[in-house]
């Protein structure tokens, strides 16, 4: 512990508010312990923020605002090129303390630090690419054209289970299109942004900066006061649908924006074509990998009749051998879930499932002899999409539901009320285009014979329905960190007004 501290340069570091290099506050906020799930022992303390500490960051992030929307995109994809490469000397204990405080196995601790070195090579060329278009004036000897300027101060309030990346999605982004962040964390693993915010310390000192990266350690009241301070235009939040909900009315109610990134209750179809080798190998990562605790985790296998009894017994044989235990042992496939209330939401989940008449094919019991948040991942063959099914449960259960037809298939896959990830494996070109057409997945992510985790940096990111309709990370979702302008110039020595109205 005390090595992988001392190689982030985290001995000396005990702080809950940041402003900038050697910018770290005292508070007299309550600490949060940050606690190691695989073992339940603490691992640090981290002071929280308190009101007036809160009020200095956002001012701080305000007047730093003012001269980095004025610094030229490019310049600024230099710092974070500069971030991406601190980053990648710290890599390998990053990723660790990654797994140690979340809870996930260490190459998929490592592979989220890795998620943030690409989101800045991609900021990186984007920084030159803020692209806006032209247009045709129908009024003689004039140019239009459209062009983004920077936002604001946006707020950034992240979840538990990628504690990191999604930080790293929404701060490259935001540097190069010009905006200023603050960073509420989960107080589940407040020690990995303090880390973060170190290495982003670092980096801002090296250009002369402060104030560009900021970070507030709390709980629910740092999360309010966010939302409710029309100083930041942008909040960006990722977590539960409940309180995704009261963002969204809050942040409207002062009519901000709300980027939002919500629940998930993803499903695979798989047919009687399919390729079963290559999905048993998906549906085993997508649904076990970070113990369920993904958004876009697998929670559903909508199956042919044909091949559903095949195709479950391969997949209980497949996870009655997934290594359980120590997510930085190497060889684990699967740590714990992060505390015991999702030990027991999973296990009232599998108990619901029973009651609607579900059948457990394999796993769905707590293993207090391998620590106190360790669970064995679950199947479930369900007669039909329950409640129960429709609910996102955040830990490794997989309900198994069959079906005749294709088009019987997608309407199971859309009845639930999330939006996010989706796949089918099929051999079919037709049920392929089938289930990518407009008539198919309603899903923000649709993909053919791959999982419905792991999403890469360069596509947008994010769902529909109760997801919440965000889009983080590639494509064009540097948009949503930017506002957006019409330009009319009038090169002529006339004064023509548009729809040919004549005044005077």
């Amino acid at each position: 512990m005390k090595s992988l501290l001392d190689k982030l340069n985290l001995q000396s570091v005990n702080p809950g508010v940041c402003t900038g290099p050697d910018g770290w506050l005292d508070s007299a906020g309550p600490l949060i312990t940050s606690v190691n799930p695989a073992t339940n022992e603490p691992i640090a303390q981290v002071q929280t923020a308190v009101p007036h500490l809160y009020d200095h960051v956002v001012q701080t992030a305000v007047a730093t605002f003012q001269s980095w929307r004025s610094t030229p995109a490019p310049q600024r994809g230099l710092l974070i090129r500069d971030l991406g490469e601190a980053l990648r000397e710290v890599r390998e204990p990053l990723g660790e303390l990654v797994s140690l405080e979340m809870g996930k196995i260490r190459p998929e601790g490592i592979g989220e630090v890795q998620e943030m070195i690409d989101i800045c090579d991609f900021a990186v060329g984007l920084s030159r690419q803020l692209y806006g278009l032209t247009m045709h004036s129908e009024r003689p000897s004039h140019r239009m054209y459209e062009q983004w300027q920077p936002l604001g101060p946006i707020g950034i309030i992240t979840t538990f289970n990628f504690p990191t990346a999604v930080w790293s999605w929404n701060a490259a982004i935001a540097a190069v299109a010009g905006d200023t962040m603050i960073w509420k964390p989960s107080e589940l693993t407040p020690l990995t942004a303090v880390a973060v915010q170190h290495i982003a310390n670092r980096v801002m000192a090296d250009h002369g900066l402060s104030g560009l990266f900021n970070l507030l350690v709390g709980g629910p009241n740092v999360g309010k006061m966010m939302t409710e301070d029309g100083r930041l235009p942008l909040i960006a939040f990722t977590g539960s649908i409940p309180v995704g909900r009261i963002v969204a009315q809050t942040v409207a109610g002062r009519l901000g924006r709300s980027l939002l990134e919500l629940g998930g209750n993803n499903a695979i179809i798989v047919d009687q074509t399919a390729d079963l080798d290559l999905a048993v190998r998906a549906i085993l990562f997508a649904a076990v990998g970070t113990a369920g605790q993904r958004c876009t985790s697998t929670r559903r296998l909508i199956a042919h009749r044909a091949i559903a009894d095949d195709l479950a017994a391969r997949l209980v044989k497949a996870y009655q051998q997934v290594p359980i235990g120590d997510p930085l042992q190497e060889g684990v496939l699967m740590g714990p879930l992060v505390n015991e209330k999702a030990v027991a939401n999973m296990l009232r989940a599998v108990q619901q499932a029973q009651a609607d008449g579900g059948q457990l094919l394999t796993g769905g019991r707590a293993r207090p002899d391998l620590g106190p948040n360790f669970v064995e991942p679950a199947i479930i063959k369900m007669p039909a999409q329950t409640e129960i099914v429709r609910t996102e449960t955040f830990a490794p259960i997989l309900y198994l539901l069959e079906y005749e037809a294709l088009d019987e298939a997608i309407a199971l896959h859309n009845d639930v009320p999330q939006g996010l990830s989706s796949a089918i494996f099929t051999d079919s070109l037709r049920a392929a285009e089938t289930f990518l057409s407009a008539g198919g997945s309603d899903c923000g992510i649709a993909n053919v014979n791959i999982g419905t985790s792991g999403a890469e940096i360069g596509g947008a990111f994010g769902g529909e329905k109760e997801t919440g309709g965000g889009r983080e990370s590639g494509s064009d979702a540097w948009k949503a960190y930017m506002r957006r302008q019409t330009n009319t110039i009038n090169w002529g020595k006339d004064l023509p007004l548009a729809q040919g109205i004549q005044f005077g």
